[in-house]
């Protein structure tokens, strides 16, 4: 992991101190796996979306727009929203760059049923002219609500009863169906396939035909795009980090000084008081900066010396923090790696 590879660390860093205490503490970003995992190999995807349908492969699709609750081509807008949906969402992520062709549209069979693999030569020409390591299609798009299943009920009602049911809630619930497949064209391998559904509901007034806001639509199915690329992006969550802020004897006030620095973010300024701080003929001392070195740079980003200080702070001096800490810094590198 690069140097100062997170900037955020830095900006969501809290150190917290206690006047009566040795201790303040830190808190800082720890990685959690990704539920998805990349060939290392994979260092630029090309992104185009399959989910339309050619003119005259589909003759009843105005009715079955109708019956489905979708509007005519709005379908196709949304589902544009997905792919952008996955670019936003993937910027600043460094293992991948995320890339959509200029030409991104393939035709598909139109229909929520999963599609036939595209043909690997279209697939290794599209990468070629993107200079792309893979594939990701959306293979299929659709939106759907519960308006036929309520006019099936009330059709059904009216003939075994002989009246009409209650009249149905304004309140529509639509759902945004996807189907994501990623294409490996050297290995001509599916690294990945996906399938999600969303739902929003609204009002649909006094209406006869329920349609839904565009706004709506496209933003549900915007977040489909980001929820399939988040698979992949690192997660993470708060842990504290306890640090040493005081020290014995001759070194207490550069131990106090080089806190005040980390209080204000000023980490590297910290670390050129600890480290000849690790030095000391005072052993507690000596460890105790070791494990304030350690912290330094986990926050900064350097969990590998991070690591070695953590373990120096332990071996060489006994210092107990640092002991928990090291176990605790290997699993990260894990993640991180």
């Amino acid at each position: 992991m690069q140097k100062l590879k997170n900037a955020l660390l830095i900006l969501f860093t809290i150190v917290t101190v206690s006047s009566c205490s040795k201790y303040g503490h830190v808190t800082l970003q720890y990685p959690i796996a990704s539920q998805a995992v990349l060939p290392k190999s994979i260092h630029k995807i090309a992104i185009v979306n399959r989910s339309f349908v050619k003119k005259g492969d589909k003759p009843n699709s105005l009715l079955e727009a109708v019956v489905s609750g979708e509007i005519a081509g709005s379908d196709k807008k949304a589902s544009g929203e997905c792919l952008k949906g996955v670019y936003d969402k993937a910027q600043g992520w460094k293992q991948v760059e995320i890339v959509i062709p200029a030409t991104n549209q393939l035709y598909g069979t139109g229909k929520s049923e999963t599609p036939e693999l595209v043909d690997w030569k279209i697939i290794e020409q599209i990468c070629n002219s993107e200079k792309a390591d893979a594939l990701l299609v959306l293979e299929t798009f659709d939106s759907n609500s519960d308006i036929l299943t309520n006019t099936v009920n009330t059709a059904i009602n009216l003939a075994l009863t002989g009246t009409p049911p209650p009249p149905p809630s304004n309140q529509i619930k639509m759902n945004v169906k996807c189907f994501w497949r990623l294409y490996d064209p050297v290995n001509q391998k599916i690294i990945d396939q996906y399938q999600s559904t969303n739902y929003f509901t609204f009002d649909k007034g006094e209406s006869i035909i329920a349609i839904p806001p565009q706004e709506i639509l496209l933003q549900t199915a915007y977040r489909a795009g980001e929820e399939y690329i988040q698979r992949f992006l690192p997660n993470y969550y708060y842990v504290k980090r306890n640090l040493y802020k005081k020290g014995k004897s001759a070194d207490k006030q550069r131990f106090l000084s080089a806190f005040r620095k980390s209080e204000v973010a000023d980490w590297e300024g910290a670390l050129q008081v600890w480290e000849p701080l690790t030095k000391s003929e005072n052993r507690k001392n000596a460890g105790r900066a070791c494990l304030n070195m350690a912290v330094a740079y986990e926050v900064l980003g350097e969990t590998d010396k991070a690591l070695i200080w953590a373990k120096k702070g332990y071996t060489d001096f006994g210092n107990k923090l640092a002991r928990d800490y090291q176990n605790q810094l290997q699993d990260r590198l894990l993640i991180e790696r």
